[in-house]
């Protein structure tokens, strides 16, 4: 049908709208999300179902294009079929948290560069006095980096602190509540480090994944700045 004469045509691309998933096909989206991927076999402990059932729903989310399934790798002396493996696909990501990245994005692009950085700077500045705030009340260096892994999963970054028997502590953030805007603003990313480092200065923090880099995560390794300093009193 030919438009008529003078009429404007709405040429915005359209919005990629995920479909709609249910209560408990949401708890395993985020289920997947926290681990990075998941087995079936994962999804079902984490959340207290069987393994049939958790294998449903994540055939299910397979099928909606929500979720892209592999073989898990194979562990050496495995016998048997290799259990399937799943992590988010793209499609899902608008149902994550993002902080309204796009319209953030758009806004800051009418502003200097100089501004951004200004306005990102001051909101570390403003989430490291509320974070110090919180930690002051934690005796424990552990203690401190339970609390400001709550303080991000809080924040959007669905983050949690990981242990490993050999004493290596890391703070694991399985989603990236400005990952929209950091694509475009790469000090909106560098002051995230920088938050980390202010609100624990007892503490030497490195990023040792990163989602920008493609990674599923943003992990950061921390270790008390004492026993640093220790470990180098001891090379020197």
């Amino acid at each position: 049908m030919t438009e008529p004469a003078g009429a404007q045509v709405d040429v915005r691309p359209a919005v990629a709208v995920p479909p709609p998933v249910s209560a408990a096909q949401r708890n395993v989206l985020f289920a997947v999300r926290r681990r990075g991927e998941a087995t079936a076999s994962d999804v079902a402990a984490q959340l207290d179902m069987t393994i049939s059932g958790a294998r449903q729903h994540l055939t299910g989310l397979v099928d909606l294009r929500l979720l892209e399934a592999g073989d898990a790798a194979r562990t050496v002396g495995q016998q048997g079929r290799t259990e399937r493996v799943y992590r988010i696909a793209p499609d899902a990501e608008t149902l994550f948290p993002r902080a309204y990245g796009e319209l953030t994005n758009q806004l800051l692009n009418y502003l200097p560069s100089d501004a951004v950085s200004a306005a990102f700077e001051r909101r570390r500045d403003e989430r490291v006095r509320a974070a110090q705030a919180r930690l002051a009340t934690k005796r424990s260096f552990e203690a401190k980096v339970d609390e400001l892994a709550r303080i991000l999963d809080e924040d959007g970054y669905m983050a949690n602190v990981e242990r490993e028997a050999d004493g290596t502590t890391r703070i694991v953030e399985r989603n990236c509540a400005i990952f929209a805007v950091a694509r475009e603003h790469p000090t909106a990313c560098s002051t995230e480090l920088e938050f980390l480092r202010a609100a624990l200065p007892e503490a030497t923090i490195d990023r040792v994944t990163h989602m920008m880099a493609g990674a599923t995560s943003c992990s950061y390794e921390i270790r008390p700045a004492a026993a640093d300093l220790r470990r180098s009193e001891c090379l020197a």
